[in-house]
């Protein structure tokens, strides 16, 4: 299908530049457009894997990073490693913020335990997460990681954490198979794409009534993971005819958008990140496309608000991460001048969670991974408990609209 998409894209260019043309030529450009608008991400139903409505747990306090204020440790530090530059760099900031948040809350509360933060910018890139974690691990003082961010870096470096005996907690990669390689270093800090996959599809396909779905996914670990699980759970409504993958970097769409329309689906599933999805659901409209637009957790940042404008209106998102609420979204709010992003709660929940092992005592790597290992706790996205495989024992999904 690639192939065909590809000789499409050749055959199609001059029909794709007089739409892109079109567009150009309205009132606003899209930039001036997203500047201008309103809408934002706006959490809606929590659901379980056949897309029916999960109330929302009520109950157990958030664990608090400050802890009680009698730690005392040695100097340690907590890495983070994610995309903190390039097109997918608020997915990464995110995290990192909610890890800095949660360390600064622990450091101002425990005057003699003060943990540091390290922070390593991998652009979202397996090649370069691979050169940053032999640098991770090589440090002495760090115990502990808070990532990486996306599944095709994790699936690069998941190896050397593991033979480094240190723990690496991912808040965002959601790949099925991360899970599945024996590492015992990784925990994943939310559901995986086989729990979404099948949440979001049905759905779709049961919630919202579609009966024809194009299923576009962006060639990444992550896109491909999802979009199969999408796929098989839709089954016939899944659209032979759009079955389409695209590539990471790509901002012409006018090859898919024509096969979207000859298919003229209920709606688009794009399994991909925020920097594609957002041209791609501008060109979509623009083309004509009335349907909706139904993406993940990779598109579910501010930026894919800003980037698509006013043809981000209307679309839904599913996330396996939590909606920010409570004290952590003000503190964030005050502390960073930002609403809490995509995957800022889960950075934040699992920093606390290594704070809270440091405060006991586990202040080695084999120690703080034998916290981990054994920790039961509430947070603030969801209950924290893992299987020996790194799974969380305990999995929703939320559905997010744009509005």
């Amino acid at each position: 299908m690639r192939g065909r998409v590809a000789r499409n894209a050749i055959a199609l260019g001059s029909a794709g530049l007089i739409v892109l043309g079109i567009a150009g030529c309205s009132q606003s450009t899209p930039e001036e457009e997203a500047s201008q608008t309103n809408l934002k991400i706006v959490e809606k139903v929590q659901i379980d894997e056949n897309g029916a409505e999960v109330a929302a747990a009520e109950g157990a306090a958030p664990a608090d990073p400050a802890g009680d204020g009698q730690a005392t440790c040695p100097p340690v530090s907590i890495a983070m490693a994610g995309a903190l530059n390039g097109p997918d760099a608020a997915l990464g900031i995110n995290i990192k913020n909610g890890v800095q948040l949660a360390i600064d809350k622990h450091n101002a509360a425990n005057p003699g335990c003060q943990v540091q933060l390290k922070p390593f910018d991998t652009e979202g890139d397996p090649q370069k997460a691979t050169a940053i974690a032999p640098q991770i691990v090589d440090d002495q003082y760090t115990i502990g990681l808070v990532g990486p961010a996306f599944s095709g870096e994790t699936k690069a470096t998941g190896g050397v954490f593991d033979q480094a005996g240190l723990v690496a907690a991912s808040a965002s990669a959601t790949n099925v198979t991360l899970s599945e390689n024996g590492w015992k270093t990784f925990f994943r800090g939310l559901a995986n794409d086989g729990v979404q996959g099948p949440s979001v599809a049905n759905y779709i396909k049961n919630t919202l009534g579609h009966q024809k779905v194009c299923v576009v996914d962006d060639s990444t670990d992550y896109g491909l993971g999802l979009a199969q699980a999408v796929r098989e759970t839709l089954g016939p409504v899944a659209d032979s005819a759009c079955n389409i993958s695209v590539k990471k970097g790509d901002k012409d769409f006018s090859a898919a958008v024509t096969q979207i329309k000859g298919a003229a689906p209920d709606s688009v599933f794009f399994s991909g990140y925020y920097a594609e999805a957002a041209p791609f659901v501008q060109q979509l409209k623009d083309g004509g496309f009335e349907g909706t637009f139904v993406t993940a957790d990779g598109s579910k940042d501010p930026e894919f608000v800003k980037q698509a404008g006013e043809s981000a209106q209307g679309a839904v998102i599913s996330c396996p991460c939590g909606p920010a609420t409570g004290a952590f979204a003000e503190e964030y709010q005050a502390k960073f001048n930002m609403e809490p992003g995509t995957y800022s709660t889960e950075g934040y929940d699992l920093g606390t969670i290594l704070l809270q092992g440091i405060d006991s005592g586990a202040i080695t790597r084999p120690a703080l991974l034998d916290f981990v290992r054994n920790y039961e706790g509430q947070g603030v996205a969801r209950k924290y408990q893992w299987s020996p495989t790194g799974e969380l024992t305990n999995t929703l999904i939320w559905i997010y609209d744009v509005q």
